[in-house]
């Protein structure tokens, strides 16, 4: 046999071999199995690399939270990295793409995707720019809330948690459930319904019980209950004397059930009337008068895959006609996981308004009998993954989930701790000589609001400009610089991004920067602080001495102060109180991920939390430590092309710099 015979026939075998797992990865698909037919679908693409393939493995990883693979695969179909085309792709692997890219933290390129995505589907297009600033916006919020990890999670997923008295009611498909079998999707238990008590501050005691009245050998998931804690409204699937109910597309859905509590015992769950065998209906809410049901359903009629709905409900326990909640909740996308608060404002989860990631909570106001436009609750509550199923337990505290750290959702607590219906706007300042308009240098600035808390101290560097987020209203602004003097200025916020205030001050005298001397007492401070061997040591580069600390990270998109991060600036924190004249500014820099405006404000933030750490905790005179934010303009590494993740981290840093001794 020649040569060129035997390599055709190894291509041929190839080909073969591809197309086996190829048909093998389809049959897995269509029951349900991404996670064994995703591993198929990677070894037919040596082989077989075509759009179908790719498509079909794309699938996989967003329905198996895959989301650094999807990139690189959706990479590939959206740029015809393929074999065999077979015409367009569906715009939804535009949407999929968008979310990928948020969800891996490029929101820039997202938006570039749902762009692409609504031009598609001839749906109106959002604003390129506007959508960036408002993505931007959000991720800039400061934090309305304080979150923690639930105590009683599992290793499994845990989510939908409602407190109802002392017990917190969940949905797990952890291992020990009723259910013996195995559910494809997930390669885990089928969904079942657990209750745990919880001590004053909503931590687990004891262990999770299952309510094995109420579960069945398929899914129990979120729940709600009536205000006296005797009524439950359950999301499950579609089951009549412990039978699967199909519907004509041979798919067994989830439906609404209600039981009712005597005693100590939960009744067989009923199912609700309005519920077709036809659509899904799931997440149910009860209004504070036990008068409206609201819920997420796929029915006939839905503006998405998932929108919200209501029915209402009479004192006989009668439901009326559902009613789609409309364009200002709902959107072409997915809706699901309401709540309705005691003000009757609607916190829900939404992947078609704008966000994070893949599914954010969103809050629509009460105003008047109708919803405002939503607003995104932010970080903490949100972060790039999934974030969904919020619940209070008091005026102040509750529960949500999310699949942020392990790809399985867990629960979280939260606390309240600002006002959700206020919003902050970036202002820009900067500080000017009233004759020339040249920047005053050096100048110590104290933002106060109209209820005298400082919400911004520092002093500035040459350029004489600061950042701030602020609400709107009526500010006093305190400068003091040297040959300047001291000034007040009343300062009007308005509800306007990026707004610009040119503050121009009068010189008193001329004065000139004096330099550092090198002075015999300075020489021996500096003679000390080469001695002194314990961290954080001095270090100069370009002539400019700096503390030696490692990075001071931060979790992304955020600038609060990590537990890791604390120990090194504990350690600075020492070595300036026993060098006492020693003055210090903090010089923040990012990668170039984002906008130019968006690394400025990050990078500002990330500088003053720093120094807010130093000065609060610390307890060092503000006076001795300064800040500066630079984004992304003074890269350690500049990247031919695309930066790698450890390029990325190397220019995201933060400098102790030494600027007086």
């Amino acid at each position: 046999m020649s040569r060129n015979n035997i390599l055709l026939y190894i291509a041929l075998f190839a080909i073969i071999a591809g197309q086996a797992q190829v048909s093998k990865a389809h049959r897995l698909f269509k029951k349900g199995d991404f996670i064994k037919a995703a591993e198929l679908y990677e070894k037919a693409l040596s082989k077989t690399r075509t759009q179908h393939v790719l498509e079909q493995l794309a699938n996989c990883y967003y329905n198996t939270y895959q989301y650094d693979q999807g990139v690189e695969t959706l990479k590939a179909l959206v740029s015809g990295d393929f074999t065999n085309p077979e015409g367009t792709f569906d715009a939804r692997y535009n949407f999929m793409y968008y979310q990928f890219l948020s969800a891996t933290g490029d929101y820039e390129k997202a938006i570039d995707q749902l762009v692409a995505y609504k031009q598609k589907l001839g749906q109106p297009v959002p604003d390129v720019a506007a959508s960036k600033e408002m993505v931007e916006t959000i991720r800039l919020k400061k934090a309305d809330f304080e979150v923690e990890k639930a105590n009683f999670n599992s290793a499994a997923a845990d989510y939908a948690a409602v407190q109802k008295k002392d017990l917190v009611y969940f949905s797990s498909d952890r291992e020990g459930g009723t259910s013996s079998k195995e559910y494809k999707w997930t390669h885990r238990p089928f969904l079942d319904l657990y209750a745990i008590t919880v001590d004053a501050k909503s931590k687990g005691v004891g262990e999770a019980t299952a309510l094995k009245s109420i579960n069945s050998a398929l899914h129990e998931g979120a729940v709600c209950f009536s205000n006296d804690g005797n009524t439950m409204y359950i999301s499950r699937s579609n089951l009549v004397n412990g039978k699967r109910i199909f519907n004509d597309e041979d798919k067994n859905q989830v439906q609404l059930y209600v039981s009712k509590k005597t005693g100590d015992n939960w009744s067989e769950p009923k199912k609700l009337s309005f519920c077709s065998d036809d659509y899904n209906y799931q997440h149910p809410a009860l209004s504070k008068d036990e008068r409206t049901l609201f819920y997420s359903s796929d029915a006939e009629g839905s503006l998405g895959s998932y929108d919200i709905y209501s029915v209402s409900l009479d004192e006989n326990g009668s439901f009326g006609s559902p009613k789609n909640l409309g364009a200002v909740v709902n959107t072409p996308e997915r809706e699901q996981y309401p709540y309705v608060s005691e003000e009757g404002h609607l916190f829900f989860a939404s992947n078609g308004h704008l966000g994070l990631g893949l599914l954010d909570i969103f809050v629509a106001r009460l105003e008047d009998g109708d919803y405002t436009t939503p607003i995104n609750l932010g970080a903490p509550i949100n972060s790039r993954y999934d974030d969904i199923s919020l619940s209070y337990s008091s005026t102040e505290n509750g529960f949500f989930s999310s699949n942020r750290d392990s790809g399985n959702d867990d629960i979280f607590s939260f606390k309240q701790i600002g006002e959700i219906f206020t919003r902050e706007y970036v202002n820009l300042f900067e500080i000017k000589d009233s004759i020339n308009g040249v920047p005053v240098p050096n100048a110590t600035v104290k933002l106060i609001n109209d209820e005298g808390e400082v919400v911004y101290e520092n002093t500035l560097d040459e350029e004489g400009q600061f950042t701030a987020n602020l609400i709107p209203g009526e500010y006093t602004l305190e400068i003091e610089s040297v040959g300047f003097g001291a000034t007040t200025q009343k300062i009007t916020i308005d509800t306007v991004n990026n707004d610009k205030h040119d503050i121009p001050v009068r010189k008193l005298f001329d004065a000139n920067q004096i330099a550092q001397d090198d002075t015999e007492e300075s020489k021996k401070i500096i003679a000390d602080l080469l001695k002194d061997q314990r961290d954080p040591k001095i270090s100069s580069a370009d002539g400019k001495l700096y503390f030696d600390i490692p990075y001071i990270y931060f979790d992304f998109d955020r600038w609060e102060i990590r537990a890791d991060s604390k120990i090194l600036l504990d350690n600075l924190i020492v070595k300036l109180k026993d060098y006492p004249s020693l003055k210090i500014r903090i010089n923040s820099h990012t990668d170039n991920r984002g906008t130019d405006r968006y690394n400025q404000v990050l990078s500002e933030k990330r500088a003053q939390s720093s120094r807010d750490y130093l000065v609060k905790t610390g307890g060092l005179d503000a006076n001795r430590i300064s800040f500066k934010g630079y984004g992304e303009s003074k890269p350690l590494i500049t990247c031919e092309e695309e930066c790698s993740k450890e390029q990325h981290q190397k220019n995201r840093r933060s400098e102790f710099q030494l600027v007086e001794y």
